[in-house]
């Protein structure tokens, strides 16, 4: 077997049977051309992963797909940094199962891969830990036919061999890219329904999902593959709630905490952009973030008072960063706020102490609601205490009956 990688392709010649290849009690395999795949990706609330194949077979001719099985295929991947990680070894080399083989209504073989929260070598990002950075991996799958495919005439099939094309995520596909005046980057989601002039809702990211200027890693994706947080506001319940709603999501070129003041511009000259290119509703302006972003949303509401209809900052950080500094929004601040703000955390938050941030930031943002969950559970899977966005992702938090995205979509400036 040959294998020649790039970052973003895979060519496999030779890959388990040959054009011709005579089997046992097959006296004669039809040849096929080499086939082209495309890697179908999801994003679970753990991040993003590669949950299917689709090989491209349906210039082929009609394929019985009785004749499919888990075994006819094999994928095994190779992932790697794209960028120096300081001999951290964050990627994988291993086979990923396939749990079924079946035809699309395109007459192409689609492979389904285990996947699920916390499994190994389906993920699409990896984390550097001295950078403090999510980066995306570069992946190599190869492919190999174990056994004939037959067309539905009962002629076996064999493909020369397999190539690797794009990586198609449809929800982060949705989203298109910019790049400010200032150079700061972000990606913009469009409603596809509604009438007027729409809601806009900015999600600021965590801090893993910034960029690494010094290693020239500004990827403008990470924001949408490293967790559900803005993808959640452009999905088809939210869409409902909120009327057909703009989605936008900044990168930061390192991380808000690094420098709120300087940053907070140039996520308003973002919304700027939007408004005027945008039929946007001023009126309807909702901030949303984690971790570090959650930050960055109580701190985009002290620097401008009157832009939010709704502030929603998650596990975010108000205290001091290390022992003898300032805290990062002043106690002053926090009682001047004037957007109507809920708070979420969770109670097991090991990164970011709850208490001391989410609570205290409740306790002095006047009129406050506050979420606070005892851990992180989604569909059985417990997920770190730090994870609480992605109960905000799900419209989860409610008060007084009255759930979160509904909460924001009633609020008007």
């Amino acid at each position: 077997m040959v294998t020649a990688f790039n970052r973003r392709t895979v060519l496999v010649t030779g890959a388990g049977l040959t054009a011709g290849a005579a089997l046992p009690g097959i006296a004669h395999v039809a040849p096929a051309g080499r086939v082209g795949f495309t890697l179908n990706a999801e994003t679970l609330d753990g991040g993003e992963q590669i949950t299917s194949i689709t090989l491209e077979t349906s210039r082929i001719g009609p394929l019985d797909p009785a004749g499919l099985t888990t075994g006819t295929f094999s994928v095994h991947v190779k992932a790697t940094s794209p960028i120096d990680t300081g001999g951290q070894d964050i990627g994988y080399d291993l086979d990923r199962p396939v749990t079924a083989a079946l035809l699309d209504r395109h007459g192409n073989i689609v492979l389904e891969l285990s996947h699920g929260e916390g499994q190994i070598g389906g993920g699409t990002l990896g984390y550097i830990g001295s950078k403090g950075r999510n980066v995306r991996l570069d992946l190599g799958y190869t492919v190999t036919q174990n056994t004939p495919v037959r067309l539905r005439d009962g002629r076996p099939i064999s493909f020369a061999g397999f190539r690797q094309g794009r990586s198609a995520n449809p929800e982060v596909d949705a989203f298109s890219y910019h790049a400010s005046r200032s150079g700061m980057k972000y990606r913009l989601y469009s409603p596809s329904s509604g009438r007027g002039r729409r809601p806009l809702i900015v999600w600021l990211h965590g801090g893993g999902e910034g960029a690494s200027l010094p290693d020239n890693y500004y990827d403008n994706e990470t924001t949408l593959r490293g967790n559900r947080g803005a993808l959640g506001f452009a999905t088809p319940e939210a869409q409902s709630i909120f009327d057909g709603a703009y989605v936008v999501a900044p990168q930061s070129t390192s991380a808000w905490m690094d420098d709120g003041p300087r940053f907070a511009p140039l996520i308003h000259e973002i919304i700027q952009d939007v408004l005027r290119t945008q039929p946007v509703d001023p009126a309807r302006i909702y901030v949303a973030g984690c971790s570090n972003g959650g930050y960055m949303t109580v701190k985009m509401t002290t620097v401008y008072p009157t832009t939010f209809a709704a502030s929603v900052p998650i596990c975010g950080v108000v205290t001091a960063r290390r022992a003898g500094d300032p805290p990062l929004v002043p106690d002053a601040e926090l009682t001047a706020i004037s957007t109507p703000t809920w708070l979420v955390a969770s109670r097991d938050d090991a990164t970011v102490d709850p208490q001391a941030n989410t609570v205290h930031a409740s306790e002095l943002i006047p009129r406050a609601t506050l979420t606070l969950y005892d851990h992180v559970v989604w569909n059985g899977h417990q997920f770190l205490g730090h994870f609480s966005w992605i109960y905000v992702a799900r419209n989860d938090p409610s008060a007084g009956g009255t759930h979160l995205w509904q909460w924001m979509a009633g609020r008007r400036r």
